[in-house]
């Protein structure tokens, strides 16, 4: 079966059978992307899609500027509108996943109305990711293989016209957009095959060849794996079954949370013994879905953090990881969003960007107005609380709008007029953390 076709039938198991008007592929210029935009660009133009084509440059090498205007021409040759959008690295922290994770953030500030990302991640992708993961002693969810889709919520305000190099979508961004990735069982090699017999152009990164980076270092022990029998193909299918296997254990999880666990202003509590009968595995599993919900991370805490906060719970203690805070209050084990994680945090009402990456602050009357944590002074404004209102350790990280010193909103404690602040996302919380479990 041609690659074509192969590509055509994952497109339509993602999405079919009524597909978007439009669509976005990110394209850097190496081999994989390349090929991947002319896959795209056969499969939209016989299903009467509108493809865009976005390029991130990183600035991280010299040479970045010039793959980018080489994917613009590529792009706009097959008539189809691209941007190119510059990322400038702070120099904090791992220098790869910034990288990826502002690629991310910068097309998701871009896609305008448009749901649905196309990324060129392939089996060979999976496999070396499956050897890195397994060098640092990952379990299941580590070494699962990547999602064919997979959720991404909406963070930061749409990107400014001067940030953008060329076209932009049009529409009302939505709060969330999926990545697709339709190419996890082609092989490197078969696209780059299939470029070259369409005589088409790519870049060679020279990172590639960087043994300083743990995928190459990957990339060649998996050449070395292949000569006795253990290759890309291999790991891809042990990956795949070990997600299949990772989504079992999370349907265990959300039997627990549905059992033991109740949500509401994005705190999350557990019966007191709900630990009692359960496995460890799937305390874990629940804690670290809870702090990456609570704190809205892409990843959860190391594994020994973790287990240490694990075995206190266990014990009757709480205390603090991943930027949130784990307490037993008023008989109920509360996980909430940690006070000192947010109490620099401010934010105007009126601004489209999420406060704390999950809060969505609308409130006309209070345009203007600053968007802080609750804080302890806020707690002694707020004065006779509703019998509902959460804990004072757990409210104080709660969003809440200011005039000056003076709080004037605050829903959770029955201030103002309501429904000022909304998390991200629709329906009841409850039921949202366990779809949360069911995906992540």
């Amino acid at each position: 079966m041609s690659l074509d076709q192969r590509f055509a039938d994952a497109m339509g198991q993602l999405l079919g059978p009524d597909f978007p008007s439009d669509i976005a592929l990110a394209v850097s210029g190496g081999g994989d992307s390349m090929a991947m935009l002319t896959l795209a660009h056969n499969w939209t133009r016989a299903w009467g899609v509108r493809l865009w084509v976005v390029t991130i440059d990183h600035g991280l090498r010299p040479e970045s500027a010039e793959e980018a205007t080489l994917v613009a021409e590529e792009v706009r040759a097959l008539g189809h509108p691209h941007a190119t959008l510059r990322w400038h690295w702070d120099g904090a922290g791992n220098k790869m996943d910034a990288a990826r994770r502002a690629r991310l953030d910068l097309i998701d500030r871009w896609r305008g109305g448009i749901r649905h990302v196309l990324m060129a991640h392939t089996q060979d992708d999976v496999a070396e990711t499956f050897l890195m993961r397994l060098e640092r002693g990952s379990g299941v969810d580590g070494l699962a293989g990547m999602a064919p889709r997979r959720r991404v919520r909406a963070m930061g305000d749409p990107l400014p016209a001067t940030d953008i190099a060329g076209d932009r979508p049009g529409g009302a961004r939505s709060e969330w957009f999926e990545v697709l990735r339709p190419c996890l069982d082609m092989t490197r090699t078969e696209l780059r095959h299939y470029l070259t017999v369409l005589k088409g152009r790519w870049v060679e990164d020279p990172s590639n060849e960087d043994s300083a980076y743990g995928r190459v270092r990957m990339r060649r022990l998996l050449a070395l794996l292949q000569d006795e029998g253990i290759g890309a193909a291999t790991l891809a299918a042990t990956a795949e079954r070990l997600r299949e296997d990772r989504f079992v254990l999370a349907i265990r999880a959300e039997q627990i949370w549905r059992d033991s666990g109740a949500a509401a202003h994005g705190i999350l509590m557990l019966d007191p013994d709900w630990h009692g009968p359960v496995e460890a595995t799937t305390q874990r599993r629940l804690l670290n879905a809870a702090l990456r919900y609570v704190s809205g991370a892409d990843y959860g805490p190391r594994a020994e953090a973790l287990e240490a906060l694990r075995q206190r719970m266990t014990g009757g203690g709480g205390g603090t990881l991943h930027g949130c805070e784990l307490q037993f209050l008023r008989g109920r084990w509360t996980i909430f969003r940690e006070y000192a994680a947010v109490a620099g945090l401010t934010g105007v009402v009126g601004d489209t960007a999420l406060w704390d990456g999950r809060w969505r602050i609308s409130a006309p009357d209070f345009k203007g107005l600053t968007v802080r944590a609750l804080g302890e002074d806020g707690w002694a404004q707020a004065g006779d609380k509703p019998e509902d209102a959460p804990p004072f350790r757990a409210a104080l990280s709660l969003p809440s709008i200011w005039d000056g010193d003076r709080l004037v909103a605050c829903d959770a404690l029955g201030i103002g007029p309501g429904g000022t602040a909304a998390l991200a996302g629709q329906g009841n919380e409850t039921v949202r953390f366990s779809r949360f479990l069911l995906s992540h």
